[in-house]
Formats: C-alpha cells, structure tokens, sequence
C-alpha cells in the first residue's frame, strides 16, 4: 500500500486545494502549516502494535486520515479542503477513488470536525462506511 509524504502533500494535495477549493476563503502559505501535526497525521494510520496495522485495511487508514486531517488541525486554515484532497490524493496512489458530489462530501468534512472528540471511535467507523459506500478502482 502506498503513503503519503509531506512533500507530496505540499506539492499535490495543497495546491488542488489552493487551485479548486480556494473559494471565497484564502488558503494561507503551506510553510505556516503547525510544526509536527501535519507528520502526525501522515504517520498514524500506518502504525503497527506488535507486528499488526492498527488500521488494517485501505478504508481504516483512508478514514483515519482524513479524519486526522480534519480534527488535529494541522494548517491555520482549510483543513477540511486540504484533508479532502488528501484523502483524494492518497486514494489515487493506490488505484481508487471516491464518487461523491462535492457538497455532500463536504458536508460529509463538516460533520466530521463537529463531532466530539469522545465520539471519535464511532465517527470513524461512520467515515468507513461512507467511504465504503463511494470508493471505486480507478479505470485503467
């Protein structure tokens, strides 16, 4: 399975953002983005406990992420614009994709980030299911 990097969140996911999502928002400079958070956010769903992935398949570490993306905010802005190209950007380095209109899909984000963060558990397993239900293979 293929990760994610911060130069290639920088490069890809930042800049789709910036160019597709910008809206009536600004998007701020990537360099002001919290030290370590965004790391943090890359890593996490690619960690192992005693030789097994604490998220075992594509979906888990594709909901933790973006659910990472979203909740440890780690820009000072647009973190549900960039968590969703992320999440985009991922998918398609391992063959997927989502079919989902962008309004929902973001008001799927916005859900997200309103969740407490006590309920993480359950919403997670929500994101699962609803990527579950609109992930698709990439056409070759």
């Amino acid at each position: 399975m293929q990760v994610l990097n911060v130069e290639e969140v920088n490069y890809l996911a930042f800049r789709l953002a910036r160019e597709h999502l910008e809206f009536d928002e600004p998007i701020p400079d990537f360099s002001t983005r919290f030290p370590n958070r965004l790391e943090s956010c890359l890593i996490i769903p690619f960690q192992k406990f005693s030789g097994k992935s604490l998220y075992p398949s594509m979906i888990s570490k594709a909901s933790m992420l973006l659910y990472l993306m979203i909740k440890n905010h780690p820009f000072q802005n647009s973190n549900k614009r960039i968590a969703i190209t992320t999440l985009f950007v991922f998918l398609c380095k391992n063959k997927k994709w989502l079919k989902v209109d962008t309004q929902s899909f973001y008001n799927f984000t916005v859900w997200v980030a309103q969740s407490p963060a006590e309920l993480k558990d359950e919403v997670v397993k929500g994101m699962e299911k609803y990527i579950k239900l609109h992930i698709t293979g990439l056409d070759k």
